[in-house]
C-alpha cells in the first residue's frame, strides 16, 4: 500500500511538470506607435532581402555551413552548402538531420530550433552557421 501511495505521487508529479512546460514559441515582434505629431513612425531597418552565407563550421564529423535567402524580411529557404561527408555513416546522419532542420528553421524563422538526436554534431554546426547568416542578413 505504500508502495502504491509513492508510486502514484510521484507519478502526480511528473505528470504535473510535463503538463507545466511551456512549449517553444516565435518571438513577437511588436509594431512600433505613431511618431509624435502623427506622422508615420521611422521604422529600424529589418533584415536585408537576398542570399547569405553562413560560416563554415568544424565540427568533430566534418564542416557544415549552410546558405540562406531572405525575401521580405522573413526566412525564405535555407541551402546547405557543406556537410559532414567522410563516411557512408556521416552522410547518412546528414541526409537524416540536414532536411529536418532545414524544416524546423523556416517554420521558425530562426536559428532558435532543436538539435536532432543522434545529429548533435551536425545540429550545433547547422544551428550555428545558420545563425552566422541571419546575422548578416540583419546587417
Amino acid at each position: 500500500m505504500r508502495r502504491m501511495l509513492i508510486t502514484t505521487g510521484a507519478t502526480l508529479a511528473g505528470v504535473t511538470l510535463l503538463l507545466a512546460a511551456k512549449p517553444h514559441r516565435a518571438a513577437v515582434v511588436a509594431t512600433p506607435p505613431p511618431a509624435p505629431g502623427g506622422g508615420p513612425a521611422t521604422r529600424a531597418a529589418g533584415p536585408a532581402d537576398g542570399a547569405f552565407r553562413g560560416d563554415s563550421v568544424d565540427t568533430k564529423y566534418g564542416p557544415v555551413q549552410v546558405e540562406i535567402t531572405m525575401s521580405g524580411g522573413r526566412l525564405a529557404a535555407v541551402r546547405v552548402l557543406e556537410s559532414p561527408s567522410e563516411s557512408g555513416r556521416d552522410r547518412e546522419i546528414a541526409a537524416m538531420a540536414l532536411p529536418r532542420l532545414t524544416r524546423e528553421a523556416l517554420a521558425a524563422g530562426s536559428a532558435r530550433i532543436d538539435a536532432v538526436s543522434g545529429a548533435s554534431y551536425t545540429s550545433e554546426g547547422y544551428i550555428t552557421s545558420l545563425q552566422s547568416a541571419l546575422d548578416r542578413a540583419h546587417g
